[in-house]
């Protein structure tokens, strides 16, 4: 089993006033060769947006990108005619493919959005631009490991374009189970949003991140009443 430890202060961080985000991995003004990415998984930003504001209309192509607001609203529009509001409790998912142009603002003129953008560099490339979101209610399930994405359309969750499983655990204090890997030659990056794990005998606080490869099941503990996100990927 090989692991690599990010601790939350670890992270990359820039405060815009209107944004203040810390990066796991390389992005933007932040740059760590040690730290360009976990497998396929590209990025992985802790955003948070001031009341009222937001990103701009900026370009992706071939990249799969995924949001899950912590707190607030995020109003989103993009050059596929979308335009609606992602809140807590619900994911995101976009395929770039080509190409297309969205914005991101802060729904709200009253309190700031906190979100998780992640990126995951997809199996296919130059793909048709697709949108989706979905609501969690229905199958978040507290003290399990609940699927929230994966390769297969037809499966629980949003879908991407590669084979990687993603996951979340609500989990009580003392929780105990464990990982098992979908595809033994991907790796996991464990991502501690709220509370207190140990995962493969590593304590993690809020915001560390710890990824996993090299093995088939993972040993996961809640030290607290805990939120985990759970990032399935392809190392290569």
């Amino acid at each position: 089993m090989k692991t690599v430890l990010h601790i939350s202060e670890s992270r990359g961080h820039a405060n815009h006033g209107w944004l203040d985000t810390h990066h796991t991995f390389s992005f933007a003004d932040y740059y760590d060769p040690e730290r360009v990415q976990f497998g396929m998984l590209r990025v992985l930003n802790d955003d948070r947006v001031a009341a009222g504001e937001g990103f701009g209309t900026h370009p992706h192509d071939n990249m799969e990108i995924i949001s899950i607001p912590l707190f607030g609203d995020l109003e989103h529009k993009d050059s596929m005619g979308n335009h609606g509001v992602i809140s807590t409790g619900e994911i995101q998912v976009m395929s770039a493919g080509t190409g297309i142009t969205h914005s991101e603002f802060n729904k709200n003129k009253d309190k700031e959005v906190r979100f998780l953008q992640i990126w995951v560099f997809p199996n296919k490339r130059n793909v048709t631009p697709r949108y989706d979101q979905i609501s969690l209610a229905e199958i978040e399930k507290p003290n399990e490991l609940y699927q929230i994405l994966s390769p297969n359309p037809n499966d629980q969750g949003v879908w991407i374009h590669q084979n990687a499983w993603f996951h979340l655990g609500d989990l009580s204090e003392g929780w105990d189970g464990k990982y098992e890997l979908k595809d033994p030659k991907n790796g996991v990056y464990f991502f501690v949003i709220e509370g207190e794990v140990t995962i493969a005998g590593q304590k993690l606080n809020r915001r560390d991140g710890l990824g996993v490869s090299e093995t088939e099941s993972i040993e996961i503990m809640a030290n607290t009443l805990s939120k985990l996100l759970v990032m399935e990927v392809p190392m290569h």
